[in-house]
């Protein structure tokens, strides 16, 4: 066998040129092709088959659920995950028969169970360890997750249910890309440096007034309501979609993550992108319910 030389003629690895990514810290090609492909499958379903918006939670909540999961595992935390799973669905398709009674039944059964659940796991002779902080992340997840979601499968059964859901998804969504906007071009004032560096205050003046034409145009073209509506759903709903962003960028920070999962290229995983989401769907199912 020859004896194989080394030198200058032996070949040497090439290192992989780093991942193309914006200012912001995304893949942004990427990221535009999941968002304009998410987006146009909800406003398809949400436009001309608004009860399919329950299949729709039906599959990325469990995702995003067990994200979380997945990740305060590996933190130490021992979360109930089968009974928080079933939850998940209970409560999105308990909002069908019985409405704002469903979802909250169902949530609070959820929380019963989990308690007993994480109770007996370790056996009624063993003394349950981190008892208190695995049930706190539980209750937090169960809120967080499925709860709020289901205040968009509550909208979906009022009248213009599906142009409903899609208001404050526009809303959200317009917001984050003005934010994004703004804060590459113009953000030098950082909002909030010990959760979040990249978010400035220029970037939500950006949300603000992307998030307030959304909201306008959506109120006063598939709602057929005062366009005044849209200013205090905007305005809601964009400080609630950017605190909610910060909430997940600190539990993140707390566990010592970038991402809570890796599924959706340029944006992490499912709870990544529905972050802002989950809280503004509690604020635009009260807000247009009151005014709308």
């Amino acid at each position: 066998m020859a004896e194989q030389q080394a030198g200058p003629e032996t070949p040497t690895p090439v290192d992989e040129p780093p991942e193309k990514k914006s200012r912001a810290g995304r893949n942004l090609p990427a990221a535009i092709a999941v968002g304009v492909s998410l987006g146009a499958m909800a406003i398809g379903i949400l436009l001309f088959w608004p009860i399919g918006w329950l299949p729709v939670l039906t599959v990325f909540l469990p995702i995003a659920t067990h994200e979380v999961i997945r990740r305060l595992r590996e933190a130490g935390y021992a979360l109930p995950t089968v009974p928080l799973l079933a939850g998940v669905l209970a409560m999105i398709w308990l909002t069908w028969p019985f409405g704002p009674a469903g979802l909250l039944g169902a949530y609070g059964v959820t929380i019963v169970v989990c308690m007993v659940w994480r109770l007996v796991g370790q056996g009624l002779r063993e003394q349950p360890v981190n008892y208190l902080r695995d049930m706190s992340a539980t209750v937090l997840l169960a809120t967080w997750v499925p709860l709020f979601a289901g205040f968009s499968a509550l909208l979906i059964f009022a009248d213009h249910g599906g142009e409903r859901v899609f208001t404050v998804i526009a809303t959200v969504v317009f917001g984050d890309i003005g934010g994004y906007v703004a804060g590459v071009l113009f953000g030098k004032h950082v909002l909030a440096p010990a959760i979040s560096p990249k978010k400035s205050w220029e970037g939500l003046a950006g949300s603000l007034v992307f998030g307030t034409a959304a909201a306008v145009l959506s109120v006063t073209f598939l709602l057929d309501k005062p366009a005044w509506i849209g200013v205090p759903l905007a305005l809601l709903l964009v400080i609630t979609g950017v605190l909610g962003d910060l909430v997940e960028s600190q539990v993140k920070r707390d566990l010592g993550i970038k991402d809570m999962g890796r599924l959706l290229p340029g944006h992490g995983g499912i709870m990544d992108r529905i972050d802002a989401m989950l809280p503004a769907a509690v604020v635009g199912w009260a807000v247009l319910t009151l005014l709308a």
